[in-house]
Parts: structure tokens; sequence; C-alpha cells
């Protein structure tokens, strides 16, 4: 019953696609969904894969072509990370003041700052896949559907034990501080390889995929520890935020040379 809850959380959570609910959530069944997170996301993964690969079979740009990857991503999560991405930002730029910053956290709407973040992190998501479909169209397809599930290995750094809520109601009570520091650095550990053997198999050296895993928990823990600093602790927002420039990372680290 608890990986069933769990798995049910994740997905529910993490994705668009009708699940039945859990029977009860809890911080263990928490815990394990945070850990799952980069499977639960396969089915957008595999989209964004298959996209990517009838793009090029039919000929598409490759701009076009990652756009609706990037887009399908984006619309199988109903937006959940972009919106924390912006309201984050817009956190972060509103006022040194903590209790402030929550405050414009928690309107729902963005700003300037949170919609200049959105479109320079979907413009660096889309223009590495882009460049990513350059090379064979499987293997580019297989690398797009990895790095799609090893970005949410950003969800257990952010739900590592030592990490405290910013607010003690929402994904604070529930997720965070749930995964001891050895889990979260096998989640890592699993993606890197992953996208290590990914990339390897499309022709890339093979420690390329591993750096850009590395680069991405580099990344967001930057983005962690800032919220710490910030807001005394992170937020369901700042969970989507770490994923969403997990994948830009990811992308432009597989794109480069």
């Amino acid at each position: 019953m608890l990986v069933r809850d769990a798995w049910r959380l994740a997905v529910g959570t993490l994705t668009a696609l009708p699940v039945p609910p859990p029977e009860r959530v809890d911080r263990r069944r928490a815990a394990v969904a945070m850990t799952v997170a980069p499977l639960a996301a396969l089915p957008l993964a595999l989209g964004a894969g298959a996209i990517a690969l009838l793009g090029q079979l039919a000929g598409l740009p490759h701009l076009v072509t990652a756009l609706l990857a990037i887009g399908a991503v984006v619309a199988g999560n109903r937006a959940f990370h972009l919106d924390g991405l912006a309201d984050t930002v817009d956190g972060m730029a509103a006022s040194y003041d903590r209790e402030r910053s929550l405050a414009v956290m928690k309107t729902g709407t963005s700003g300037p700052a949170g919609v200049t973040a959105i479109v320079l992190v979907l413009g660096l998501q889309v223009a590495a896949l882009a460049s990513l479909l350059d090379g064979a169209a499987i293997s580019s397809a297989v690398l797009a559907t990895v790095a799609v599930c090893a970005s949410r290995a950003a969800l257990a750094l952010c739900c590592t034990r030592g990490i405290r809520p910013a607010r003690e109601d929402g994904l604070g009570r529930t997720f965070t501080q749930t995964l001891p520091p050895a889990v979260t650095v096998l989640v890592w550990t699993v993606g890197a390889a992953a996208l290590a053997a990914a990339g390897a198999w499309a022709g890339l050296p093979w420690w390329r995929g591993a750096l850009a895993v590395a680069l991405a928990g580099a990344v967001v823990g930057a983005i962690v520890l800032r919220a710490v600093k910030r807001f005394g602790g992170v937020t369901g927002d700042v969970f989507g935020a770490a994923v969403e420039a997990a994948l830009a990372t990811i992308l432009v680290t597989l794109s480069a040379g």
C-alpha cells in the first residue's frame, strides 16, 4: 500500500495524468514519491522523446520540433513547475524582507521578473534541445527522454533532511526533510549513470551526461541555498524552479560542442 500510494502521489503531483488518489498521504509516502519522481515523469519524457523522433522523421525544423517537445512536457504537468519558477524569481526580486517575499510568491500572479525567468529558461531548453536534434533521430530522442527524467532528481535535493521548509503549511509539512542525504545522492547518481549511458550510446563522450547531471545538481543546490537564505527555507514553488533549471542545465550541457 505504501508503494502504491507513493506512486499515485508522485504521478498525480508531477503529471496531469489521471490516477486514483492515494488512500493515505504522509511523510513516508511523500519520501518514496520524491525518490521515484524521475520514473513518475517517464510518461512526459516519453512524450517529448516521441515528438522529437517524429518531428525529425517528418522533416520539421529542429527549432519547431524542440518547441513542440518542450511544450508537451509543460502541458503534461499543467505548467506546474513553470509557475513555481515564476513565483520563486518574483519572490526573490520583490524584497529582502522574508514575509514580503513569501506573500508575493503566494499571490499566484507573475511579475516582470517571473515572466523573464520563464522566457529565458524555456528559451534555453528549446534552443539546447534543437541543437541536440542535429544528431541521429533515435539517439537524440532517447537523450531528450532521459534528460527529462533526470531533471526530476532536483526534487530529491529539495526534500533532503536539513533543508527546512519556508512555511509549515502546504508542501513544507509533508515533503520537505523526508529524504536522507544518502538517498538523495543515490537518486542523482542513478540519473547521472543513465544519462551517461544514453549519451555514450548517442555518440557523445561518456562523461558528458554525467557532467550534465553534476552541473544540474550544482545549479539546483545554488537555488536551494538562495531560497533558504531569502525565504528561510524551500517551498513548492522552489521545487518547480529547481526542476526547470535542472532541465535547462542538462540540455545546455549536452548540446555544448
